[in-house]
């Protein structure tokens, strides 16, 4: 399949004072993306992004595209055939810092600065209701998120982070320190392209039934913490 990947490529941004050319719409001038209620369904939502002509910003690793697992590891072992986790799909947009992934349901939109109010603030995948904060940033070519411990509080724990980068294949490698979770995946679409998912699964993981998310989360940072 042939890739159209959009008219950005990778140059430093125009910061505030750099005139506006005509007909130049930046990252800033698009609207946040929210997840709706209960998720946005097996199909994405319309892209997010597509209008922006701002470049991406300097040392941004080019995600943008539709994305497929490949492979998938937890803990060092392949995941069981079956699992939601091989059917999983995600859409990712970039332009100037501004970074929207879709994928299980969700949508991630932050501007990647490394500051607390640009992050991201949407509902954790795995009951669309519970409220997550992230730090989104850009380090040494990878795209980082670190949960906030506490939203109020611009704090997070380096060790405490999930992250997306190319590999030398040109694929993108996932890592959910929280799932003990690495998945490869390979660009099978665009970032203005649809994709409807056929398998009819929900995302998998997070707390057994009837376990609050905070629970969930002391546990899940008391392993990383210790391990």
């Amino acid at each position: 399949m042939a890739i159209v990947v959009a008219s950005c490529s990778p140059h430093d941004t125009p910061t505030a004072a750099t005139p506006r050319r005509p007909g130049e719409v930046r990252a800033g001038d698009i609207p946040i993306a929210h997840t709706p209620p209960g998720g946005y369904g097996p199909s994405f939502p319309a892209p997010v992004l597509a209008g922006c002509t701002e470049p991406l910003i300097a040392g941004a690793p080019d995600l943008r595209g539709i994305w497929k697992t490949l492979r998938a590891e937890r803990g060092g072992q392949p995941v069981p055939a079956g699992a939601y986790i091989w059917f999983y799909v995600e859409r990712i947009e970039q332009c100037g810092d501004r970074i929207v992934d879709m994928g299980g349901g969700t949508i991630a939109d932050a501007r990647a600065d490394g500051t607390a109010a640009n992050g991201v603030h949407d509902v954790s995948v795995f009951d669309y209701t519970t409220p997550i904060h992230a730090v989104a940033s850009y380090e040494d070519g990878t795209f980082v998120l670190r949960p906030l411990i506490v939203p109020a509080i611009p704090l997070t724990i380096g060790r405490i982070k999930v992250t997306r980068r190319l590999d030398a294949d040109g694929r993108m490698v996932w890592t959910r320190p929280d799932q003990d979770l690495t998945v490869t995946l390979e660009r099978v679409g665009s970032a203005t392209d649809g994709y409807t998912r056929q398998d009819g699964l929900r995302p998998d993981g997070g707390p057994p039934p009837g376990t609050p998310m905070w629970r969930y989360r002391l546990k899940v940072l008391w392993k990383i913490l210790t391990s």
